[in-house]
């Protein structure tokens, strides 16, 4: 009975009508203007300044150049641009699904990697020396045309053969 009535004054009054009557019960929803979660990476450069291009090689050989920008994770990147990349666990750290090779010239560029990356890269199959995982992965300047390799298989706890969608 009560909710019916709230709902029949909140239909029928505007917003500065109900602080009037209801002063205590009615609150005021804020949304910023800021960006969404995942908007960001979902954007395409604003400008050539922030332009990175990077080239993904999956586990046949076929290369394809995308264009990311300053601040785009490799993970993201791969899924903006329906690479077959998996990220199991949406960049929590906490999977191996999104395992690169990073090509040999780039390497140095890239911070190093920290002991959680390390933990999880000792599990993934097809460990190689230039192994890391793309969710790690940020867009510098500096990674202009970085080359990343996929491996020919991953390992996914969830469930084999799934491919998650990105949201």
């Amino acid at each position: 009975m009560f909710q019916s009535a709230i709902k029949r004054i909140i239909t029928t009054y505007n917003y500065k009508t109900l602080r009037m009557i209801m002063p205590l019960q009615v609150k005021q929803i804020h949304l910023t203007s800021g960006l969404w979660h995942g908007e960001y990476e979902w954007q395409d450069p604003k400008s050539e300044d922030e332009i990175v291009n990077v080239v993904y090689i999956d586990k046949d050989g076929k290369k394809t150049n995308v264009r990311g920008k300053v601040g785009d994770n490799i993970l993201y990147l791969a899924h903006r641009y329906g690479i077959e990349m998996e990220g199991a666990c949406e960049a929590s750290l906490a999977c191996t699904t999104c395992h690169v090779y990073v090509n040999h010239d780039y390497l140095d560029k890239l911070p190093p990697s920290e002991e959680k990356e390390d933990d999880l890269l000792d599990m993934a199959p097809f460990l190689k020396e230039n192994s890391r995982l793309g969710c790690q992965i940020v867009l510098t300047k500096e990674l202009e045309g970085i080359e990343l390799t996929l491996p020919k298989a991953t390992r996914n706890f969830y469930v084999d053969g799934h491919k998650p969608t990105p949201h």
